[in-house]
């Protein structure tokens, strides 16, 4: 299929989508059936729109479109440059390019946007979540030139986007709110004076928008400047507006939301509530339904008290109040309220059989809402783990790259797979570097972990680090299957979710090497005679009148394994697996491994291949994964991960080594601030740079002190993973 590059419509035909997406279409249906709203003998049920826009990308513009399908409702796309081959762009029955990469000159062009409105024809806008989802003018825009906003009006949208406001509302309806400053002073000094008055630690948050951005934790006053102004500079770009609020931060809290749906007849209702506790960078990573563990009135309470406020402001749509409790009382205090749908929606789909999206088109539609209070149930538990393009055990940061290979487990009525990219996409630096989210249920929560981690453990991403495995070790911790979640649940188990590297098994190395011999002997094989396999170009130990050996080197962490693969006889082999001092680990005799290639390799970064092989009395079948990004061999064996290195040889590895004393930048990034200077004297743990990557902000400080000897970039300037930032004077 062709995508047209410039603002033009993409024709409504489309071609047969990739694995995932098609499978995720097939299975729409299933995940999200909600059956037609039962309207009362004297309402007229008005018709759903025939078009709409959705006016976002990923995953959240992929799961509008897979309900709007089932409803018979056209979608329009916008993308921007980087998404011209995107998955919403290929679901969507038109799209139009609406800018270059960052979101300020795409995704965030109100005007833009409603021009493709009026140009598709489409009736409303679909906001998903982020950008202009909470964007009052947006919505008012809209409704003065006759084009609906599925989303709450403007004004409820003012009264409750902003964090300050609405804890005045909550104040004057009787629920407590955390102690903290909410008003509109916004002198840095008057703000620092209110942190000393409420005493630190303090919690600075950007009065507008959510998501962990714009907000930084502040332990002493000598650091409060600097975070007030990091949080500053990201509220901006993140949500037009650098307001902020400061809050006593609570060190032992839950963080739990109640989704709330509001109609234009006046009816409101909640559909239970979600604890959201774990997080990293103020960020959800895990979300479950409904919260553990609850006392049933302050369940109750958080109902009644989160749909009261929606009824304060005249709401209308989809919303969630979110609550910050103390883990031992129980007692609860309003937060915020997210007045868009959430990105943790599919775990109330799951406990209360709904489709929120849906719900979202009857209620802007004008229709009464599904079901009212009583006819809402829950049933069963429901997890909600999100994948993202990270490095946990570098600080959670971002990575941005290539998916060069991902497979994800088969979806089903209890297991969702909610995405917005294939193999072969790139996680960019310009926007959130979320994968997926892994949703699933079960008849409990002890049920619904079990699925949780059949899940994870079929899910395989290759191309860039990720938070798979670290999810993994989160839904096998004893506290966390007993429920005993809270905000600084990690902090707390970071020996258990952290823990040393453990080395690889023999069979991991056995298989990693029979398939770089297998790969290596084929490519070698078919590289001449026109594609031709020709012995004499083979390196699979071929000899005249003998059998051979070949010894592949493996690295593993700081370990190096090496694995001497001899021919037996045709497509036989022995192996024996010895460890860098030479001392053997394993052997294995009489092996026959079947090899079938991977399909869909993503040009020549990457290729693979299923081994199935007998490996002494076990039976081993894994996905091996090459790649040249990092000239790694990935082995996923049923559920077990061994990411393996193949070395480089070293004067290449010499010509590419960083100078001494270099600072390096973590990710691929954007330098935001440089805050030294060529020659300036600096001491351990002082701030160097600021960068940029996927909406937040990251300083990178000295890892001593020194005197700089170079600075390599200016603000403004895109920088690729690992390159020098800063360098030190040699001691």
């Amino acid at each position: 299929m062709t995508l047209l590059r410039a603002h033009l419509r993409l024709s409504a035909s489309r071609k047969a989508l990739p694995r995932t997406c098609a499978s995720l279409a097939r299975l729409s249906a299933g995940h999200y059936s909600s059956a037609a709203p039962a309207m009362s003998d004297k309402t007229e049920r008005k018709p759903l729109f025939d078009k709409i826009l959705i006016a976002n990308r990923g995953e959240i513009a992929c799961r509008v479109m897979h309900t709007a399908k089932r409803l018979g409702i056209k979608t329009v796309a916008v993308y921007s440059e980087a998404d011209a081959d995107s998955m919403h762009v290929k679901l969507a029955d038109e799209a139009y390019l609406i800018g270059t990469a960052p979101a300020a000159d795409s995704y965030l062009r109100a005007d833009t946007i409603i021009d493709v409105v009026r140009r598709s024809g489409a009736q409303a806008i679909h906001p998903g979540y982020g950008f202009l989802s909470e964007n009052a003018k947006f919505a008012e825009t809209l409704a003065s030139e006759g084009i609906t906003f599925i989303g709450p009006p403007g004004a409820a949208m003012r009264a409750m986007g902003s964090k300050s406001e609405s804890k005045r509302i909550m104040q004057n309806a009787g629920v407590p709110v955390v102690p903290g400053y909410h008003g509109e002073n916004q002198d840095v000094a008057f703000l620092k004076q209110q942190a000393e008055q409420i005493g630190y630690p303090v919690l600075i948050k950007a009065v507008l928008g959510g998501g962990g951005k714009g907000m930084r934790i502040v332990e002493k006053p000598a650091d409060f400047e600097m975070m007030l102004d990091s949080s500053r500079r990201e509220a901006l770009k993140s949500f037009g507006d650098d307001n902020v609020l400061v809050e006593k931060y609570l060190t032992k809290p839950r963080h739990v939301e109640v989704q709330v749906f509001a109609d234009k007849l006046g009816n409101a209702v909640h559909l239970f509530e979600r604890d959201c506790s774990v997080q990293r960078r103020h960020q959800k990573i895990i979300e479950e339904a409904p919260a553990p563990d609850l006392l049933p009135e302050v369940r109750r309470q958080l109902g009644e008290k989160a749909v009261a406020a929606a009824k304060a402001v005249k709401y209308e749509g989809a919303g969630t109040v979110e609550f910050i409790m103390d883990d031992e009382t129980q007692q609860f205090y309003f937060m915020e309220m997210n007045t868009r749908l959430q990105v943790e929606h599919p775990v109330t789909e799951m406990i209360t059989n709904t489709d929120l999206v849906q719900w979202q088109l009857e209620v802007a539609a004008g229709n009464r809402l599904p079901k009212l209070q009583h006819d809402i149930v829950c049933t069963g538990h429901a997890f909600e783990a999100r994948i993202y393009a990270e490095n946990p055990e570098n600080g959670f940061l971002p990575d941005t790259g290539r998916l060069i290979h991902l497979a994800t487990p088969q979806p089903s009525t209890d297991v969702r797979v909610e995405t917005g990219v294939q193999a072969g996409d790139a996680i960019s630096v310009y926007y959130d570097p979320m994968i997926a989210k892994l949703v699933v249920r079960g008849e409990d929560r002890q049920a619904a972990l079990r699925v949780l981690r059949k899940a994870l453990a079929e899910y395989e991403v290759v191309g860039l680090h990720t938070n798979i495995e670290f999810l993994r070790r989160l839904a096998e911790s004893p506290d966390f299957i007993a429920g005993k979640v809270e905000t600084g649940f990690i902090n707390k188990h970071l020996d258990e979710l952290f823990p040393p590297v453990a080395q690889p098994s023999a069979e991991s190395i056995v298989q990693a090497a029979l398939a770089h011999v297998i790969d290596s002997s084929t490519k070698a094989a078919l590289s001449t005679h026109g594609g031709l396999a020709s012995p004499w170009a083979a390196i699979d130990s071929f000899r005249l009148n003998a059998f051979g050996a070949q010894t592949t080197t493996l690295a593993y962490g700081d370990h190096q394994y090496s694995a001497v693969v001899s021919v037996v006889r045709n497509g036989v082999y022995s192996i024996c697996v010895k460890s860098e001092s030479g001392d053997k680990i394993a052997e294995f005799d009489n092996v026959q491994p079947l090899w079938e290639p991977l399909p869909g390799g993503v040009g020549s970064t990457s290729a693979g291949g299923h081994l199935r092989a007998l490996l002494n009395d076990r039976l081993c079948a894994s996905n091996v994964v090459f790649s040249d990004k990092d000239s790694s061999i990935t082995v996923f064996d049923q559920g077990r991960v061994a990411v393996f290195k193949v070395p480089v040889p070293q004067f290449i590895d010499d010509a590419s080594a960083a100078p001494p004393g270099s600072v390096t930048a973590p990710m691929s990034c954007k330098i935001v601030q440089v805050m030294v200077e060529l020659g300036a004297e600096v001491e351990q743990n002082a701030p160097l740079v600021v960068l940029e990557a996927m909406k937040m902000e990251h300083v990178i400080k000295a890892p001593k002190a020194g005197k700089i000897a170079d600075v390599y970039y200016k603000v403004g300037d895109l920088v690729e993973e690992g390159k020098n930032l800063v360098a030190f004077e040699d001691e």
